[in-house]
């Protein structure tokens, strides 16, 4: 699923919505989930999940076409955290239903 896919389902679930107005407020929340990461916020969505920011140390790496050492800086990812409900929504499904959702994505 790409972000013009929840537009759409947000427009179709919702008659009184424009695509115009669905764009916009999935920008909205996303816009508004970024800005929170940056700030280093937590964000939780109950029976979804949770994003947060990791941290990964300094470390040495290595340049695979020389072998010289290279010196890789912190760095701060985000990370998400999938709430009980998903889980068990995505262990839940059979063979059939994965295979479905492969057909529909070549169909596309």
């Amino acid at each position: 699923m790409i972000r013009s896919d929840i537009v759409e389902a947000l427009a179709e679930q919702f008659s009184q919505l424009t695509n115009k107005d669905s764009e916009s407020a999935v920008k909205t929340i996303l816009d508004a989930m970024s800005d929170a990461l940056v700030r280093g916020h937590r964000i939780e969505i109950r029976g979804f999940g949770s994003f947060s920011i990791n941290r990964r140390p300094p470390r040495m790496g290595r340049n695979p076409r020389t072998g010289e050492s290279v010196a890789i800086a912190e760095k701060r990812v985000p990370h998400f955290k999938p709430g009980k409900a998903l889980r068990e929504a995505v262990d839940g499904q059979d063979d059939l239903d994965v295979a479905d959702a492969r057909s529909d994505a070549a169909m596309r």
